[in-house]
């Protein structure tokens, strides 16, 4: 029986995402599964902007913060137990992976 996963990878670093990514690519090769991706999703931006004194006296200074937030898609079609073996990769503590069984 054929499977469709869909596995989502989020973090700041794209080259460990990249890396995540490669893995499961020799993976399901090497498994005979049909591999779909990477999509690229838009990189998120998320801003704070915060003032430099922190009781209000002297002149109005902000410092601008930003955090990039990279995502992939891979679209995964195989058996069940080939893909509970892509499942087993070890992943880095800063890319967030979120799987979805279609």
């Amino acid at each position: 029986m054929m499977t469709k996963v869909r596995i989502t990878l989020s973090g700041e670093d794209p080259k460990a995402l990249e890396s995540v990514i490669s893995q499961v690519r020799e993976l399901s090769t090497a498994l005979q599964m049909k591999f779909h991706g990477p999509v690229r999703m838009p990189v998120r931006r998320l801003n704070i902007a915060c003032r430099r004194t922190p009781c209000g006296d002297g002149s109005d200074t902000y410092e601008i913060w930003e955090k990039r937030v990279s995502k992939r898609l891979v679209d995964l079609e195989g058996d069940e137990k080939y893909i509970k073996q892509i499942l087993r990769i070890k992943v880095p503590t800063n890319v967030f992976v979120k799987i979805s069984i279609t």
